[in-house]
């Protein structure tokens, strides 16, 4: 991604368009600074001006502001394990952060090294697992036929897998294909790791982002989390709150029973300890006061619907303009697909001639992000994709 982010930049062609990054952009193509991130912001300077708050060193689980905010955010106010006391977590960088940490606990204290993910995925999952010690296997997830989701295989194959065997999950807006299962299809894959003894681990990088409801968007976890399961949920906030560069982000713990979960995150405190010890605050406080905030919540939930939408309505943009040239082949699974990302279905052949012929960055796997396209490039784009499509 970072090399084909590199070409674009040096590309002169005034038509050029990068679909790879993995970034909000608006329909100039710029990124887009959440107005209630530069409020939270203002009133953060403000409290360092008045020494309210200071640079001093955070906890190993960081603001807890911030992680008890990630938790309701993740499984509502009402939730009766907060009552209980089997809700806890961890800050960690975002992106990348909740799912190491996750894997390093699970490879020393969990009763199976074998993890799966889903075939494709986002690929920082397999170095992630692997460099953690853990056995990366692979379940049937997406079916090129007709650019869905392999529901049969996906479910033949963790029957398959053998007791305590853990499975990371997308929990919304699959990374890289855009194909999310339906809730009934979730009720059957719970009652599949319930009879299997199968330990899930939820990714959700993109909460707000599908249908510009959070809570919405956290149905799987909310569902999974009724039922007898230890839960370990890796969130992060790049994208729903735009905040790319703070990397910010949380490993939420769901356990059976207070005890579990004091035990879980102790040893997450000695994985945390060895690795980066404390996490910067900056990102965690922004986030902290906005959810904080009646008034910036509301304003921040009234930007990922405006994000939410713009991505839909790209989708059908796109999918009129290579309807409306001809193109050939079947392209409705573009707007029957969630989230920022789309697999395309084009070849890898078609991808290299689109980069080299039209100045189109995108994935070699035909991965795009759907925010790179706009009102402006859109009709070139679609040109583009019919006139590679021979190949």
């Amino acid at each position: 991604m970072f090399e084909k982010s590199r070409k674009f930049n040096i590309d002169q062609s005034p038509n050029k368009a990068n679909l790879g990054v993995g970034a909000y952009r608006d329909d100039a193509g710029k990124p887009w600074v959440l107005p209630p991130v530069q409020k939270a912001e203002h009133i953060l300077s403000t409290k360092i001006d008045k020494s309210e708050i200071n640079h001093e060193y955070a906890p190993i689980t960081g603001l807890p502001a911030f992680v008890s905010a990630s938790a309701r955010m993740l499984f509502g106010d009402a939730h009766p394990a907060f009552k209980e006391e089997r809700i806890d977590g961890a800050q960690v960088p975002g992106g990348t952060g909740a799912v190491a940490v996750a894997a390093h606990f699970l490879s020393s204290c969990h009763t199976s090294k074998d993890v799966y993910v889903s075939d494709p995925t986002w690929g920082n999952h397999h170095s992630i697992c692997k460099r953690a010690g853990l056995s990366v296997k692979t379940y049937r997830y997406y079916k090129e036929s007709d650019r869905s989701l392999d529901f049969d295989g996906f479910v033949a194959d963790l029957k398959a897998a053998a007791p305590g065997s853990i499975v990371i999950l997308h929990a919304c807006a699959h990374n890289p294909t855009g194909v999310d299962p339906t809730k009934e299809q979730w009720k059957i894959l719970a009652e599949v790791f319930l009879e299997h003894q199968l330990q899930p681990v939820f990714d959700i990088a993109y909460q707000g982002f599908v249908t510009g409801d959070p809570d919405e968007d956290a149905w799987a976890v909310r569902y999974f989390s009724t039922l007898p399961f230890t839960l370990f949920v890796c969130q992060s906030y790049s994208k729903n709150f735009g905040l790319y560069d703070e990397r910010i982000g949380c490993l939420t713990v769901l356990g059976p029973n207070a005890a579990t979960t004091k035990a879980i995150m102790s040893q997450i405190r000695t994985v945390i300890r060895s690795i980066w010890s404390n996490p910067p605050q900056h990102g965690a406080r922004i986030v902290a006061t906005i959810l904080g905030d009646a008034a910036l919540k509301a304003e921040w939930m009234g930007c990922l619907q405006s994000m939410a939408q713009r991505v839909f309505a790209m989708r059908k943009l796109l999918f009129d303009e290579l309807v409306a040239i001809g193109a050939p082949g079947t392209w409705n699974h573009i707007v029957n697909q969630r989230g920022l990302f789309t697999y395309t279905g084009l070849t890898r052949d078609q991808c290299v001639a689109l980069e080299k012929k039209h100045s189109i960055y995108l994935l070699d796997t035909g991965r795009i992000n759907m925010c790179g396209i706009n009102t402006h490039n859109a009709k070139y784009i679609a040109a583009a994709i019919k006139d590679v499509l021979g190949l």
